[in-house]
């Protein structure tokens, strides 16, 4: 009799699993999704990292560095120009993470004097950064070496003496110099918005769980419904309760680790307040739109989850996007965490103001009218 009540109640679970096909389909995705993020991810090589080349001068030696700087998988040339403000001002926008300035005598081999190459970056970006300069440095160092051998070949085999101040000339002639445009960057300044985002993200959307699918099934929604009450002063009252908790709680984490870190926000502190304000929206719609059918908690786990977490994974918390195959780049642009985490660092490293971050604006606007449109408008009364 014990067994078959075992097995009865095994019986019972498992088709109670299959009935739930939502769930079902998130325990089989989810380990598959995590494991691939996981490789993919943060097991991966900074790779395509976009640049910029200013060519100032032409001939031989550019075409040889930019043909070396091609074969090297951390660059992907976007744009080649001779015009130094415009490769400064491709960085400032964001569209590539550096520029490697090569000056006007490049190519002249006569010209002794040394050939200073600027590499112009961004340095918000502190992982990407920390591949691209050993790797600058290692290109233009061995270039430096090639040329500085060809030229005391010339020099030895025409008899010439050119002196000490001469050797060394010839020695270093090629010299890069890093113009790091935001500063140091430590990688606690780098992490921290990313960390105060994804922290807003994971509270509102597990939060709401709790908050009306768990509601839903402890009965209280259902009693709720029971007076004249509707839809929309329900879903009204829980967004700002919610917000008012998350918004707090991430001041809390904004001031922490401004005290412990030595965090500094470059840019104004009520901007990223607002930015705060608009991601939390964001993501309590979000979890509203998923639970607004959910007739459990679990079932609302169960199908937030492979959200959230994937999310977290390609949005940049902890690497640069650039780290991820191509198809997780095109995913992360499609998560709104992805554009909190641009629109947070640019306000607290870069010092940016509205003007620069009004897409990221824009698309989390666009998100969180979307989700609470869904959310309502699939709101169940009756699960």
């Amino acid at each position: 009799m014990g067994l078959k009540k075992f097995l009865w109640m095994f019986k019972k679970d498992i088709l109670s699993l299959w009935r739930h096909k939502p769930r079902l389909v998130s325990i089989i995705a989810f380990p598959i999704i995590m494991i691939a993020l996981f490789g993919y991810g943060m097991g991966g090589s900074i790779e395509h990292v976009p640049i910029a080349i200013v060519n100032m001068s032409g001939g031989d030696l550019t075409s040889n560095t930019v043909d070396v700087i091609n074969n090297i998988s951390i660059y992907d040339v976007k744009n080649i120009t001779n015009d130094v403000e415009l490769g400064k001002h491709l960085v400032d926008k964001g569209d590539v993470k550096a520029t490697i300035i090569l000056p006007a005598n490049y190519d002249d081999l006569a010209d002794m004097r040394t050939k200073d190459v600027t590499l112009y970056l961004d340095s918000s970006d502190q992982i990407a950064s920390q591949a691209l300069v050993p790797t600058t440095e290692q290109v233009f160092s061995g270039l430096n070496n090639k040329l500085s051998i060809e030229k005391l070949s010339k020099l030895s085999s025409s008899g010439t003496n050119s002196g000490v101040s001469g050797a060394s000339s010839i020695i270093d002639s090629i010299k890069l110099e890093i113009n790091r445009i935001y500063g140091d960057i430590k990688y606690i300044d780098f992490l921290v918005p990313a960390v105060l985002a994804m922290t807003l993200m994971f509270s509102c959307m597990m939060g709401m769980g709790q908050s009306i699918a768990g509601e839903r099934e402890t009965g209280e929604l259902a009693r709720l419904f029971m007076t004249p009450t509707n839809v929309s002063t329900v879903v009204g009252g829980k967004i700002l309760s919610k917000l008012t908790i998350e918004i707090v709680r991430a001041l809390i984490l904004l001031i922490t680790a401004i005290i412990l870190f030595g965090i500094v926000i470059k840019g104004s502190i009520l901007l990223a307040i607002g930015m705060l304000i608009l991601g939390a929206l964001s993501f309590v719609g979000f979890g509203i739109m998923i639970s607004a059918s959910t007739s459990t908690q679990e079932d609302y786990m169960q199908m937030v989850m492979p959200f959230s977490m994937p999310m977290m994974f390609v949005s940049g918390v902890f690497y640069p996007i650039e780290t991820m195959p191509w198809i997780f780049q095109k995913i992360a642009y499609i998560c709104p965490l992805t554009y909190l985490n641009d629109a947070m660092r640019s306000i607290m490293i870069k010092g940016s103001g509205i003007g620069d971050i009004w897409i990221d604006i824009a698309v989390l606007l666009g998100f969180t009218a979307i989700f609470f449109i869904l959310g309502v408008v699939r709101f169940n009364r009756d699960v």
